[in-house]
């Protein structure tokens, strides 16, 4: 083990990473909560300006993935169609199978441009979550219950108000719900046999309705659906803590086509233009199952190849994110270490251990 490898698995390195994260996300959520005397005045504005604000949260997340980790990420998809990515509006479906998927899907969305201004169908409670809660919620996130009676409607509205948004936006939906796991997997099948539908090995039964709802309120605003399936190379299974210790992972993502994209951490199957998805809630309910039979199809290639059937492209990594931490870790270390000097100056253990027992917390 090297000093680099040495650093990134000490517990005090973790401590001052947490410290610059929770820091500096609270303070561009405090200056988000200002930017609300904007919308009455300029709705446009105060959407441009926070999408940089959830940039300057979401990107030190990225950064732990791409720079502190050296996580790989090859893309595979058809070159024509490459060009597209971050140049439209789309509806990115993902599998839900590993604890870092979420932070994958980010990654996606930054080497394509898109990171501030992506958008999630996320539960209500995250709402209330300081930092990344607090940040979707002036992004304008669809919160929802998961009570579709009650939901439907307000979901309805939030996806509307989409409609006229100032930048280019991937809407991320996990369509399975839930993450990945055997006993989920067997319930699952249990409600597909009752319900008379296809058995999948690889993935959960998708939720249409939030699908079917997403695909009828963004239709001509949106250009396309990616099919996106996450793998990691070796049967790794990567977790947040493997990547706050700096370990490296090799992750795979395949675009089909229509358009086809490899990420070394994805799986995107398909760019599919949004008038090819059906506009009709039953029939894009049986578009959906039949999609995530083509997907099984390919995730069982995936295990028996290791690779996918396209060409593989390794979407540069911007130096966007790793500057934004290096200005917040600038900003609020050395406040930090001269607060930290001073007490230490002062000789008072009590104040010392305070100050310990705080930080750790």
């Amino acid at each position: 083990m090297d000093i680099v490898d040495f650093l990134k698995s000490q517990f005090i390195c973790h401590l001052l990473i947490c410290y610059i994260f929770i820091v500096s996300g609270l303070i561009i959520n405090f200056i988000q909560l200002f930017t609300l005397i904007l919308w009455p005045i300029n709705k446009q504005l105060f959407r441009r300006i926070n999408c940089r604000l959830a940039y300057c949260i979401s990107s030190q997340m990225v950064m732990l993935l791409e720079w502190w980790s050296g996580t790989d990420c090859t893309l595979y998809t058809d070159p024509e169609n490459y060009n597209k990515y971050g140049k439209e509006n789309a509806i990115v479906i993902l599998n839900h199978n590993f604890e870092i998927d979420f932070l994958c899907g980010w990654n996606f969305c930054e080497r394509f441009g898109v990171l501030g201004s992506s958008k999630v169908l996320a539960k209500k409670e995250l709402s209330y979550m300081p930092i990344i809660g607090w940040m979707w919620y002036f992004l304008e996130i669809v919160f929802c219950k998961r009570k579709w009676e009650e939901d439907r409607k307000t979901v309805m509205q939030k996806l509307l108000n989409l409609r006229d948004y100032p930048e280019n936006f991937w809407f991320l939906i996990h369509c399975e719900g839930t993450r990945f796991t055997e006993q989920k997997h067997q319930i699952s099948m249990q409600v597909a046999e009752a319900k008379g539908l296809p058995k999948l090995k690889y993935h959960l039964l998708p939720r249409t309705k939030g699908f079917a709802v997403t695909v009828q309120c963004l239709r001509n605003v949106v250009s396309a659906v990616y099919d996106s399936t996450l793998n990691f190379r070796n049967n790794e299974n990567p977790t947040l803590l493997g990547v706050l210790n700096g370990k490296k992972y090799q992750a795979d993502l395949y675009v089909r086509q229509v358009t086809h994209i490899l990420f070394d951490f994805w799986h995107i199957e398909m760019r599919i233009p949004l008038e090819e998805v059906p506009e009709d809630e039953q029939e894009c309910s049986n578009w959906l199952h039949k999609l995530y039979q083509e997907k099984d199809a390919f995730q069982e290639e995936y295990y028996r190849t290791g690779t996918y059937p396209a060409v593989p492209i390794v979407p540069p990594r911007r130096p966007w994110t790793l500057l934004n931490w290096l200005f917040w870790a600038l900003l609020l270390l050395y406040p930090l270490f001269k607060l930290l000097i001073n007490m230490i100056n002062s000789g008072s253990s009590l104040t010392l251990a305070s100050f310990a027992f705080v930080i750790v917390m």
